[in-house]
């Protein structure tokens, strides 16, 4: 029982990570049917930022508490991977709405390339070891052992995941993002700025994937220029089999995902006597997403994104 709770334990902390970035690729494609395949590159500018924010910090005021720390990192990561979003937006995807849907892929793919490179020159190739400056001690939850820096990280994007929910649901923003994913002329023809719209889109998935990416370093101790192509595509496949363009979708899609590699890489790696562990638990994950796929291609919640005219 203490290795089950274990294990639902690290798949929770695994699988809040990837809905939160998932959450940016189905909002964008929500509103725009794009793939932002440098969403996962904005998560690696946000924990290469948040590294050099949490260094100055120690540096400046090594008293501080670590959770203060950790969060103003996390505060000042979030405008530049805003930025660095809404730069791509208008310069890369704005003239390419209407252009065949292989040309803003190849351009997603490329913009990827670039923020890479543009990270490796800033903070080189090398991994960089991110700051400890939460306690290191583990609790005991159930038998199962948890870190102070995993229960943030749960808490945050549980936290976030509900403000977003509530700003979708609740306010003027989230019908005009409703609306505009919905009919984006009929939106603009009852007064939806659509720019305005795709524009706030953007810059909240990358609020999302700031708040990952430095939680993500943080869990694991490392940041490096590359570290954010993996998490990018095992968040996109959470969002698909959620069922792509579906908020919730997205959440539970992240969440199972997480649940899947934990359980795998532990129970499956024990019966093949350590053959397929922790270093195969990709595939867990991934063959799951084809037997989903294959029985309901729109993912488990479906798609919410009407078809436009």
């Amino acid at each position: 029982m203490d290795i089950f709770i274990q294990q639902v334990v690290n798949g929770l902390v695994l699988g809040s990570m990837y809905a939160l970035v998932a959450l940016g690729y189905t909002m964008v494609y929500g509103v725009l049917n794009l793939i932002n395949f440098a969403h996962g590159d904005v998560l690696m500018v946000g924990a290469l930022t948040g590294l050099t924010l949490l260094k100055w910090i120690n540096a400046v005021v090594p008293e501080w508490p670590g959770i203060v720390k950790l969060l103003l990192a996390m505060a000042g990561a979030v405008p530049v991977c805003i930025v660095v979003n809404v730069v791509i937006e208008r310069v890369a995807y704005r003239r390419l709405r209407n252009a065949p849907r292989l040309a803003p892929l190849i351009t997603a793919i490329g913009v990827s390339i670039l923020l890479q490179t543009l990270a490796m020159i800033i903070w080189g190739r090398n991994p960089l070891p991110f700051p400890q400056v939460m306690p290191g001690e583990p609790l005991h939850f159930f038998g199962a052992l948890i870190s102070t820096t995993q229960i943030l990280l749960l808490a945050i994007a549980v936290l976030a995941m509900l403000a977003l929910v509530l700003l979708i649901e609740k306010t003027k923003v989230g019908r005009a993002m409703r609306a505009t994913a919905e009919n984006p002329r009929m939106a603009g023809l009852m007064g939806v700025d659509s720019n305005r719209v795709i524009v706030l889109t953007f810059a909240i998935g990358a609020a999302l994937a700031a708040v990952a990416g430095v939680l993500w370093a943080a869990n694991y101790s490392s940041a490096q220029f590359a570290m954010g192509f993996v998490p990018g595509i095992k968040a996109f496949s959470a969002a698909v089999l959620g069922g792509i363009g579906n908020i919730y979708g997205a959440m539970l899609g992240g969440i199972l995902l997480g649940l899947i590699e934990s359980m795998g890489a532990g129970y499956i790696g024990d019966l093949t006597g350590g053959f397929l562990g922790s270093h195969y638990q990709d595939i867990f994950a991934f063959v799951v997403l084809v037997v989903v796929l294959t029985l309901r291609p729109s993912g488990l919640m479906g798609e919410r994104v009407a078809d436009r005219a």
